[in-house]
């Protein structure tokens, strides 16, 4: 199913859309793709990833290894894969209320509820007001420099507070090499490796393409596949007709 145009219709329907997405990504992770010490859960988040994620984990450990070594990756009888993810592009560095209401797909480890990952979607919320786009920006940095992985797909055009994407304003805090999104594929996914240094895989793709899997990293070197595409489909048979026959 190709990626739609969701700016044909109004920001409640993507939310609508966004909370039923995140569930099917949950129930995919959770049945059998994450090892048997992780979980996947969707949380309402303070702020765009809260201060338990900024401030309660992050003292005694070290930057990208969310207290685990990499062999907590592997194990549970599942396959993490070790390869280099196959995007396009690899780069090493040097409506707010429904923002708000907006779910964070928040990846634990099961044996203390230590937060190792996020997924994000990212909603018209935030690109709305200069505000909203420097707080997503600030705290999606602030993220990794503490130590957390993440994955941010962003299937809205850019704006001119973002005419590059929300991943090239995140990666010109990261890296003095700017990202620059290919002309006919305005879209991003990207997904981010919180070690040192940090790394970002990244799929440029537009309206009327077919979701890749995107990696999501649980250690540095070692991340699941992501199926977006096959919950993207599945979380569409839910959007009414209505609003199917807008989005064409």
């Amino acid at each position: 199913m190709p990626i739609h145009d969701w700016t044909r219709v109004t920001p409640g329907t993507w939310h609508a859309f966004h909370l039923s997405w995140i569930s099917e990504i949950q129930a995919s992770l959770n049945g059998g793709l994450l090892p048997a010490e992780y979980y996947a859960q969707a949380e309402q988040l303070m702020g765009p990833y809260g201060p338990d994620v900024l401030t309660l984990q992050s003292d005694e450990q070290e930057p990208g290894s969310n207290g685990f070594d990499s062999a907590d990756a592997g194990s549970g009888g599942v396959a993490v894969a070790t390869r280099a993810p196959r995007t396009r592009i690899t780069a090493e560095g040097e409506s707010e209320e429904y923002a708000r209401k907006r779910r964070t797909l928040v990846i634990r480890h099961s044996s203390d509820d230590r937060i190792i990952a996020l997924l994000e979607l990212v909603s018209p919320g935030n690109k709305s007001s200069q505000a909203a786009f420097d707080a997503f920006v600030s705290k999606a940095v602030e993220v990794l420099y503490h130590g957390f992985h993440l994955l941010i797909v962003d299937l809205f055009p850019p704006t001119l507070r973002d005419p590059n994407g929300i991943h090239a304003a995140i990666w010109a805090k990261l890296s003095i090499i700017p990202y620059l999104a290919p002309a006919q594929e305005p879209l991003t996914l990207a997904a981010y490796s919180a070690g040192d240094p940090k790394r970002a895989y990244i799929e440029p793709t537009a309206v009327g393409r077919e979701l890749l899997e995107m990696p999501l990293f649980l250690h540095p070197e070692t991340y699941i596949e992501v199926p977006l595409e096959a919950t993207y489909q599945a979380a569409f048979q839910g959007v009414p007709r209505k609003f199917r026959e807008a989005l064409g």
